[in-house]
């Protein structure tokens, strides 16, 4: 069970490993790109490529859905990136439903651990297995894989770093769950953290934090959904950027200090000044920074948000 490109890797292992995969459950297709054409998910064109089975239901607690899958009669259930499962759902397979879980938990638990590992500054995070239970990110694990967090590494790098190490530590998952060797150890509640979903507030640019935060904010939300600011009442997304002092300004937040081919653009934050690297005006293409210099009269004293 999984949708985005995250869960592909994860997928393919099992499908070349020597465990047999009865059917994919993904979500059904949705609107996408500017035409908001009906799109499958990654997951589903890879089982349809691979002409496996693929569930697609709306609401994973009808009776049809949950008949289906007991007819499947499923020793194990397998999820990566995909929903939160109804009771009546996980709890079909004798041998139980594992999920794959992209942090160190209890730490991060939700639906965004990748991104706020990145917003927060961690220097390590990992991938979990475990078995779920009624409550989300709570059942207990199985496996955990460590993994370092480069410096100046984005979500969208992380992600499918990730994916692949994730993939491993599932396929390990299965084997010892078929013969038997699972050890699992009850996750302690008191170090739990949260991955809350990301939401459009949390991707505008707060220029009165530092430098490095706002970095960090840009490294854990890129490629998307993108953080944002305002540069002369457009949207004005932004994918890379380097706090490059550490001076404390008390106003001014977000106030262009340079605009210049050798210095680039760099802003004006609380501690420190972030240099824009690649940026995305409103309806035009993604591009560099030196780039958006030459095509945009912006300049020292001007105000982004």
């Amino acid at each position: 069970m999984g949708t985005p490109e995250f869960a592909l890797p994860s997928l393919k292992a099992i499908l070349e490993s020597e465990h047999k995969l009865l059917a994919v459950v993904t979500q059904p297709d949705r609107p996408k790109g500017r035409g908001k054409k009906l799109a499958p998910s990654p997951v589903k064109e890879f089982s349809l490529e691979n002409e496996l089975e693929v569930f697609t239901p709306e609401n994973l607690k009808s009776d049809e859905f949950v008949l289906k899958l007991t007819d499947l009669n499923p020793d194990l259930l397998a999820v990566v990136a995909f929903r939160i499962l109804p009771e009546k759902v996980f709890t079909i397979p004798p041998r139980g439903t594992i999920n794959l879980h992209a942090s160190l938990l209890p730490r991060y638990r939700g639906a965004a651990p990748i991104n706020w590992a990145i917003i927060n500054n961690e220097k390590k995070t990992g991938v979990t297995t475990f078995f779920i239970r009624k409550k989300v990110d709570t059942g207990d694990i199985i496996l955990q894989k460590e993994a370092e967090i480069y410096p100046e590494e984005t979500y969208g790098e992380l992600s499918q770093r990730l994916s692949i190490i994730g993939s491993e530590l599932l396929l390990e998952t299965i084997d010892l769950i078929e013969k038997g060797e699972v050890k699992p150890l009850p996750q302690n509640n008191e170090e739990a953290t949260k991955a809350p979903k990301i939401t459009p507030e949390l991707c505008r640019i707060d220029w009165s934090k530092s430098a490095l935060e706002i970095q960090n904010l840009i490294r854990g939300l890129s490629p998307a959904p993108g953080a944002y600011t305002f540069y002369k009442g457009k949207i004005l997304k932004l994918f890379k950027a380097q706090a490059v002092d550490e001076t404390t300004y008390s106003q001014g937040f977000g106030e262009v200090i340079s605009a210049e081919k050798n210095k680039g653009i760099e802003i004006k934050t609380s501690k420190g000044s972030l240099r824009i690297q690649e940026l995305q005006p409103e309806s035009k293409k993604k591009m560099k920074g030196d780039e958006f210099l030459r095509g945009y009269a912006i300049k020292k004293g001007d105000k982004l948000g």
